[in-house]
C-alpha cells in the first residue's frame, strides 16, 4: 500500500507491538504527529512536559515492562533534550528507541532553524542510531533499531528522520518482527565445566547478581542455583529483585553503602559467582582489594565486561538465563552449614541501623513497605534517599526497583515513574526523590495530573543536597559549599497548583496513615517528608577503600 512516511513509522510502531509513546511535538514531526492523531486508539501518545521527561518515562516503562520504551522529539533543542535520558539508560542497558524529526534533507549541514546533528551527539551513548533521509529505507531502520535495541546486552537507539521522509509516499509491505533469540551460540561447555567444577569445589561460595539477571529474565534460575549450592547471595543497585529479598541467603547490596555483611561476605568468600554485573566504582571501591581471597567466576552477556574493571578466574559469555539453565543441573547440591552459620553471625551483628526516636528516611521506606505489604514498583531519583529505597524495602521480585545506577540521573525517578504507572496500571508505584531531585523534573507533576496517573511522589525534604552535603561532612572539613537549599520554595503549594493532592509529614505517626491514603486516593498525589539535614546513609565506604574497610556512624564515632 502507498503510504508517506510518518503513516509508515506508525505502522511499523504497531507491528513492534508499541502502545505507548511519551513525546513532545515541535515543527520537524508534525507530519509524525499529524498521523498519531489519526491511530491515537491503537497508540497512546503520553505529552510530557519536558522531552527530558519523555525520555525518562520512555526508560521506566521498558524497565517495569520488559518491553522497548519510545519517545519521540522535534529536531534541535528538543533531540538535545533527549539526550540525558537516552545516556540514563545506555548506562543501564535498557531497551529504547528515541525517534526525532530533523530538517529537509535538502537543509542538513547549513546551520538551519533548529538543526542539530543528533546522530553525531548521540553516537557515544546508544547501541547505534540512524539518520534516515530516505523514504524507501524508513521501514527497515525502524525494524533494525528494534531489534538492536532488544538484541543481547539491550539499550538505546535513535532514529533520526528528515522532516521530507515524513511526507514523502511510497509503498509499505507489512512484516512480521523478528524473533529476539537468547544469545547462546557464545557459551562455550568447557567453561560451564570448568566453572561447575569450580563452584562444587567451594567452601565458602558467594554469589553476587546485577541488573544482568533482571534484565534476562533469569530470577528462577538464580534462586535455583543459591538453593542448590546454599549460599549466600548479595545484589547491585540494578540486581534488585533478581532475588527475594527476604530470604535468608540474601545478604543485602554490595559495595559503597552495601550491608557489612556483604562486603566482609565478598572478601571472606573463596569463590564469588558474578551474574551479571559489571564490578562497577561504587560496588568493587579499590579493585585491586576486591575479593582478595576469592577465585571469580563470572556470567555475562557483553564479553566487554570481562577483566574490564576486576580481573576474573572463569567467565562464561551469554545469556544469563540460558547460561544459568545449562549450569544448574552440574551443580552438586550441597550444604555449606559453617560458612552460612557465619553470614548469619553478620547478620545478626550488623543489622541496618537508624535513629527511631525521629522521622527519618529509612523510617520512610519500612512503613511505605509495610503499607504495600512488598508489592509496589519503587522508582528513584539519585542520592541518599536512593540509598535508603535500595536497604530498608524489601524487593522481592524483579522490575520492581527502578532507578539511575549508572549514569545516577538526577531528575530521572518521576519520569520514570510516570511511564512505570502506565506500563502497570494495575501496580501501586511511588517514586522517593529528595528535594534537590524533585526540583529538577517536578514539572511533570502536570503530565501526571493531566492523564490522570496515579503515582505517588515521596520527597525527603532535608532542604539541603543531602548525599554531596554528607561526603562535605566527611571528606571537606563540614564545608557545606553551594548544597543548602533551605528557601521559600513550597512544594505542597506547587503540587496543588500542578493539580495534584498534596500532604506535608513532619511527624513519625502521620507516615502511614497519609500513604495509605494517598494510595487509596488513586490519584497523582505529592507527599513532603520533612526530615533533618545531617541524616546519612550507613554503611559507607570512603572512596577508594576496599570493601572490608566498611564502616558505620559507630564506627566512626570511636575513631
Amino acid at each position: 500500500m502507498l503510504l508517506n512516511g510518518s503513516e509508515i513509522l506508525v505502522e511499523c510502531l504497531k507491528e513492534q507491538g508499541v502502545d505507548t509513546i511519551f513525546g513532545y511535538p515541535g515543527g520537524a514531526v508534525l507530519n509524525i504527529y499529524d498521523a498519531l492523531y489519526k491511530h491515537s486508539d491503537e497508540i497512546r501518545h503520553i505529552l510530557t512536559s519536558h522531552e527530558q521527561g519523555a525520555a525518562h518515562a520512555a526508560d521506566g516503562y521498558a524497565r517495569a515492562t520488559g518491553k522497548v520504551g519510545v519517545c519521540l522529539a522535534t529536531s534541535g533543542p528538543g533531540a538535545t533534550n533527549l539526550v540525558t535520558g537516552i545516556a540514563t539508560a545506555y548506562m543501564d542497558s535498557v531497551p529504547m528507541v528515541a525517534i526525532t524529526g530533523n530538517v529537509g534533507a535538502a537543509l542538513l549541514g547549513r546551520d538551519s532553524f533548529q538543526e542539530i546533528d543528533i546522530a553525531g551527539v548521540t553516537m557515544p551513548i546508544t547501541k547505534h542510531n540512524f539518520i534516515v533521509k530516505d523514504v524507501t529505507k524508513l521501514a527497515d531502520t525502524i525494524r533494525r533499531a528494534f531489534v538492536i535495541a532488544k538484541t543481547g546486552r539491550p539499550g538505546p537507539v535513535l532514529v533520526d528522520i528528515t522532516k521530507n521522509v515524513t511526507a514523502t509516499e511510497t509503498e509499505y509491505e507489512p512484516k512480521t518482527p523478528e524473533e529476539i533469540a537468547r544469545v547462546s551460540d557464545t557459551i562455550c561447555e568447557c567453561a560451564l565445566k570448568e566453572a561447575a567444577e569450580l563452584i562444587n569445589k567451594a567452601k565458602k561460595p558467594m554469589i553476587f547478581v546485577g541488573g544482568g539477571a533482571v534484565i534476562s529474565e533469569a530470577a528462577a534460575e538464580v534462586k535455583e542455583l543459591v538453593e542448590k549450592l546454599d549460599a549466600p547471595i548479595c545484589d547491585s543497585l540494578m540486581g534488585k529483585g533478581a532475588m527475594d529479598g527476604t530470604d535468608e541467603h540474601y545478604t543485602g547490596m554490595l559495595g559503597m553503602h552495601g550491608t557489612k555483611t556483604s562486603n566482609l561476605g565478598v572478601t571472606q568468600c573463596d569463590l564469588l559467582i558474578a551474574i551479571g554485573v559489571r564490578f562497577s566504582d561504587r560496588v568493587a571501591g579499590n579493585a585491586k582489594k576486591f575479593a582478595p581471597k576469592a577465585k571469580i567466576v563470572h556470567i555475562d552477556v557483553d564479553p566487554a565486561e570481562i577483566n574490564k574493571n576486576v580481573a576474573v578466574y572463569k567467565s562464561v559469555i551469554g545469556d544469563v538465563k540460558e547460561v544459568l539453565s545449562r549450569l544448574n543441573p552440574m551443580i552438586n547440591k550441597t550444604e555449606h552449614k559453617e560458612w552460612m552459620e557465619t553470614i548469619a553471625d553478620m547478620k545478626a551483628k550488623f543489622p541496618p541501623k537508624y535513629d527511631e526516636s525521629k522521622l527519618t528516611g529509612p523510617f520512610i521506606m519500612e512503613t511505605l513497605y509495610k503499607v504495600t505489604k512488598g508489592d509496589a514498583v519503587v522508582t528513584t531519583e539519585v542520592g541518599q534517599h536512593q540509598m535508603w529505597a535500595a536497604q530498608y524495602y524489601k524487593y522481592t521480585t524483579p522490575r520492581t526497583f527502578i532507578t539511575s545506577g549508572g549514569l545516577g540521573t538526577m531528575g530521572y525517578g518521576l519520569g520514570a515513574c510516570i511511564g512505570a504507572k502506565v506500563g502497570c496500571p494495575d501496580k501501586t508505584v511511588v517514586n522517593i526523590a529528595g528535594d534537590g531531585c524533585f526540583r529538577m523534573n517536578m514539572n511533570e507533576i502536570a503530565t501526571a495530573t493531566r492523564y490522570n496517573i496515579p503515582i505517588i511522589q515521596m520527597v525527603f525534604n532535608n532542604h539541603v543536597l543531602g548525599m554531596v552535603r554528607q561526603w562535605q561532612n566527611l571528606f571537606y572539613g563540614q564545608r557545606y559549599s553551594y548544597t543548602t537549599l533551605n528557601d521559600c520554595v513550597d512544594f505542597v503549594k506547587l503540587a496543588e497548583a500542578m493539580g495534584a493532592k498534596a500532604y506535608r509529614v513532619t511527624k513519625k505517626e502521620e507516615v502511614e496513615p497519609v500513604l495509605k491514603e494517598a494510595i487509596a486516593l488513586n490519584i497523582p498525589v505529592v507527599i513532603d517528608f520533612q526530615i533533618e539535614s545531617d541524616d546519612k546513609v550507613w554503611p559507607m565506604i570512603a572512596p577508594g577503600g576496599g570493601n572490608d574497610e566498611v564502616f558505620s556512624e559507630e564506627d566512626l564515632e570511636k575513631k
